[in-house]
């Protein structure tokens, strides 16, 4: 049989081990240096948002206005009025900080504990965050000198100050705990220090590659500064994996008595094929987002497409090549107490005995607790956290952010109405302005407006406070009256308005995804069917595959609604119930899931594929199947499971709720889908499986093994280590 495309690749690679292991440095180096040198772009407000929202922001945006990065400082007291002495000292000391400028008169709060001072950071506001240290030891310098006051400070510069700062701090434990957690599970797995080190390597350099010519395709498709990380998450969880399985194959093949260039043919014919058709259909998935319609969703396509592609060449190409340059020296670095004789899978013969032996109860069980746990998703609510919801309640910055809403309500994050006109200085464009600024007055729904007008690009911009926590019923209501009332009465006839903030982008943001993700959903479903019955030429299989990985998908769904929205359990992962989950992250991780799962379930069925090609009847392939890779998903799973925890473990929401909803997702997908649900419902289909009508028969015929040639004496040495 002529050998499939990853034998030929492996082939290639270990006849030619300088050209492809230089060639990856070359091409790993060339990238990071160009990356470095291009930058990566951002995106803007304006790209990132959708609807009448983003138009605003694009308004913004072309008009070329850099809004200043704006400050509060709020005073309160326990006496009623108790802060006026002290006011003018607190404005004194802003001041005198030299950072201030546009200090608008003190609002006074309804109830008089409390002063709320505004004021703009100099200069330019995308580096305000660096400036904005001497203001707050100047606000700090006043709280020491009125004990009797609170006195703290929130806006644009001092949060991104806190966020650069917390957050760098988060990503670099999560870096440098994800890549040692990944090598000690390898470590485990193989029982050897290179070997566990070389799947780590390529993974990185993987990573590396691909976060350097991330930064070229930015110029054309800007990237959320999120895309990086995401990048990280999936280049070392499906990177790690890839040559996880290879490596083991190889070493399998060897500890089974094959010369090292057999062993090595083997494992590229068929842990090979299976990264190739596994990378395929992960990267399918991703492209799915491209169906969104939104830029947010294109960037973390590239980015995940670039990696899993980078990461899925690395191990079918320089992985083999060094294989076949180390030989034996793979096992260099043994580690005695971890070394293990050959096991036959007793405990997985264990778990298969009553699975197989009752396999229509086992199903039932299986999918009924899978079903139980997606059983929240129903009441799924998505939105745009606010920075309330963001962070821990007992943050100093949330805290002051609370106590700013519950005095002057909508003050942090106000309604933004943008208005462009031919000529914002025309009367009746200002007397549309003053009607509109005297309709919000008089609605009672709003706070104090501030309004800023901007002649060159003839673009005003009117900041409208929300009454209301920020995503309440009560400010829902006013962002409706005023879309729906004030902005088309005040400015229909004279003007194009459109109203943003952060409410207005959450509104338009599910708007946006409600219509989206129909068509995501049913490309991704589609092309994985496609892929499955092309790869295994049965329709039971490809359609297994995918109620399977749905029902993977709907638990991770149900347990993130669960945590995250109810707040069930959130203490046992530092958090606690938000009300929703975030935006974006839906549609994000049924895609990644739905590309993830298919990791293990090619590696499993193209083993069971792979004994039933060579007359082992359909069950027994099954329990030799799994058998045969439990000691590969199971360390691959755990390698993910732990990478998306670590992720789990950071400040922000928006990270926590993928770290958990993907981590549970593939602890799940290995445990209970592919050793209880798959086996059990192959078992029921029996020769069903491998049903194919008579008119796809012209589907090509592909090979899942690999005629070896006849084995030597048996090697114990270089037995890999099973658990």
């Amino acid at each position: 049989m002529k050998p499939n495309l990853a034998a030929r690749l492996g082939g290639w690679s270990a006849g030619h081990r300088k050209t492809a292991i230089f060639g990856w440095l070359l091409f790993v180096v060339a990238a990071v240096l160009i990356g470095g040198m291009v930058g990566q772009k951002s995106l803007t407000d304006g790209e990132e948002g959708t609807g009448d929202s983003g138009r605003a922001e694009r308004i913004i945006d072309e008009a070329g206005i850099k809004s200043p990065a704006s400050e509060m400082v709020i005073v309160h007291s326990a006496k009623v009025n108790g802060f006026r002495a002290a006011l003018p000292d607190v404005t004194q000391a802003v001041k005198s900080s030299g950072q201030a400028t546009g200090l608008r008169e003190p609002l006074i709060s309804k109830d008089g504990h409390d002063a709320l001072i505004q004021f703009d950071v100099a200069g330019d506001p995308e580096t305000a965050a660096d400036r904005i240290m001497p203001v707050e030891n100047a606000v700090s310098a006043a709280a020491a000198r009125h004990p009797d006051l609170r006195i703290e400070e929130f806006g644009d510069a001092s949060g991104e100050h806190w966020f650069n700062k917390t957050m760098g701090n988060d990503f670099s434990r999560a870096e440098m705990t994800a890549v040692p957690l990944a090598l000690g599970i390898l470590l485990v797995a193989f029982a050897a220090l290179l070997a566990a080190v070389l799947p780590v390597v390529i993974a990185v350099t993987a990573f590396l590659a691909a976060n350097g010519l991330l930064a070229v395709f930015s110029h054309a498709l800007h990237m959320d500064d999120a895309a990086s990380s995401v990048m990280l998450l999936m280049g070392l969880a499906v990177g790690v994996d890839y040559c996880l399985f290879y490596l083991r194959r190889e070493r399998e093949e060897r500890a089974a008595g094959h010369d090292k260039e057999t062993a090595l043919r083997i494992a590229a014919a068929t842990s090979g094929r299976s990264v190739l058709v596994s990378g395929l259909t992960v990267m399918v998935a991703m492209a799915g987002m491209f169906l969104s319609g939104m830029m947010l969703f294109e960037g973390f396509a590239v980015a995940t497409i670039l990696v899993v592609l980078i990461a899925m060449l690395g191990s079918v190409t320089v992985l083999p090549a060094l294989l076949s340059l180390l030989g034996d020296k793979v096992e260099f670095g043994r580690i005695p107490f971890l070394r293990r004789k050959r096991s036959t899978g007793r405990f997985w013969s264990f778990v298969l005995r009553p699975v197989l032996a009752r396999p229509g109860i086992s199903a039932a069980l299986a999918a009924g607790v899978l079903l139980v746990l997606a059983a929240p998703a129903l009441g799924m609510h998505t939105e745009k956290l606010s920075i309330e919801q963001q962070l821990p309640h007992n943050t100093s910055m949330i805290k002051t952010y609370e106590h700013i809403t519950a005095a002057f309500p909508g003050g942090p994050e106000p309604a933004v109405v943008v208005v462009k006109s031919a000529n914002v200085q025309a009367p009746a464009m200002k007397s549309a302005i003053k009607s509109f600024t005297s309709s919000v007055g008089g609605a009672g729904e709003f706070g104090v407006v501030h309004t800023k007008v901007y002649p060159g690009p003839n673009v005003a911009i009117i900041d409208v406070p929300l009454n209301g926590s920020g995503s309440d019923a009560t400010s829902q209501h006013a962002l409706t009256t005023l879309r729906s009332q004030l902005v088309p009465d005040a400015f229909g006839h004279v003007a194009e308005a459109h109203v943003a903030g952060n409410l207005a982008f959450s509104n338009d943001w599910n708007t946006q995804l409600r219509h989206s993700i129909v068509p995501v959903f049913v490309f991704v479903l589609g092309i994985t069917f496609l892929l499955m019955l092309f790869s295994f030429r049965s329709i039971p299989i490809a359609a297994t595959a995918i109620v399977l990985n749905l029902l993977s998908v709907g638990a991770a769904y149900g347990v993130m609604v669960a945590v995250f929205q109810h707040g069930w359990g959130a203490s046992l992962v530092a958090t606690h119930g938000v009300g929703a989950i975030e935006a974006w992250l839906p549609l994000f991780v049924f895609v990644v899931l739905f590309g993830l799962s298919m990791d293990y379930h090619v590696f499993v069925v193209s083993r069971i594929r792979e004994a039933y090609d060579r007359g082992t009847p359909t069950s027994e392939a099954v329990a030799s199947g799994i058998r045969s890779t439990a000691g590969a998903v199971t360390s691959a799973a755990a390698i993910m499971v732990a990478v998306f925890a670590v992720f789990g473990t950071l400040s922000m929401q928006d990270f926590k709720q993928m770290g958990v909803g993907l981590s549970v997702a593939v602890l799940l997908d290995a445990t209970i889908v592919r050793a209880v649900l798959l086996p059990s419902v192959m078992k029921l289909l029996g020769e069903k499986n491998w049903y194919l009508p008579r008119w796809l028969e012209w589907l090509p015929s592909l090979s899942h093994g690999e005629e070896p040639r006849p084995v030597q004496p048996p090697q114990p040495a270089y037995a890999p280590a099973e658990h």
